[in-house]
């Protein structure tokens, strides 16, 4: 028991150390992060072009609990903001499981 705790104790003291070299002397290979960087334009910052799109799609277009296997006659293939659906009339199918879940277009 008595080696373990030395080793322990040796661990840790260890990663005091690195962690004290790492915040008064910062070394290019360091394995911390000293900062927190979010550049605006990539996919998921709150500013990016994808990601307003996502919010405005799940904003716009809402599911319903309604299912069906296959589309009624005379659906035409549309976009709506983005996403594939189809509209039969003026009823809107998306795509989802195998299936098609009716969705309202706000």
């Amino acid at each position: 028991m008595p080696k373990l705790y030395s080793r322990l104790l040796v661990a840790a003291i260890a990663l005091l150390a690195m962690l004290t070299v790492d915040s008064v002397l910062p070394l290019p290979f360091s394995p911390f992060v000293s900062e927190a960087q979010a550049i605006i334009g990539r996919p998921l910052t709150p500013y990016s072009v994808a990601g307003v799109a996502r919010r405005t799609t799940r904003r716009v277009v809402r599911r319903t609990t309604m299912y069906a296997a296959t589309l009624p006659g005379g659906c035409i293939s549309t976009s709506v903001y983005g996403a594939v659906v189809w509209r039969c009339g003026s009823v809107y199918y998306q795509p989802y499981g195998g299936r098609y879940v009716q969705i309202y277009v706000d």
